[in-house]
């Protein structure tokens, strides 16, 4: 006999119902480190096909759709909330940590400037602009 509200036969399910049901079977048989593997292997295979590019555009898209419904503050409180769940895991040392590994970095990056300018002012010093911006070489000294 069928349903007449839906059109159902007595006992039949829908298709999300039998998409849940199988799930839970394969995570029942093969565990949460099944799908873990699968999703790393599928992610792999994208990253392979379209790119890194890929990723940015829906991440993007993602974020301003989260943006649009919730609010720019809803990234402050999550933000404060991983925080505070990575400072209670990890503990205040390891922000002492990093905090020294991003100082360096940064002080490396000053460095790294600073020598590319000046190599930069060098060069230009040896290159005397003409009137009409071109660069032309200056004449030999005798």
């Amino acid at each position: 006999m069928a349903d007449e509200s839906t059109g159902k036969k007595k006992g039949s399910m829908s298709v999300s119902e039998a998409g849940r049901k199988g799930g839970q079977t394969v995570r029942d048989k093969y565990g949460h480190s099944f799908y873990e593997e699968i999703g790393r292997k599928g992610g792999e295979t994208v990253k392979a096909e379209r790119g890194r590019a890929f990723y940015e555009q829906i991440g993007k898209k993602g974020g301003d759709t989260v943006k649009a419904e919730r609010g720019a503050g809803f990234y402050e409180q999550i933000g404060k909330k991983g925080g505070e769940a990575v400072k209670a895991e990890r503990g205040t040392p390891f922000y002492e940590e990093i905090g020294k590994k991003g100082g360096h970095r940064v002080r490396t990056l000053i460095e790294e400037g600073k020598k590319a300018a000046s190599e930069s002012a060098r060069s230009s010093e040896d290159k005397t602009p003409a009137p009409g911006g071109e660069v032309v070489p200056e004449p030999a000294q005798e």
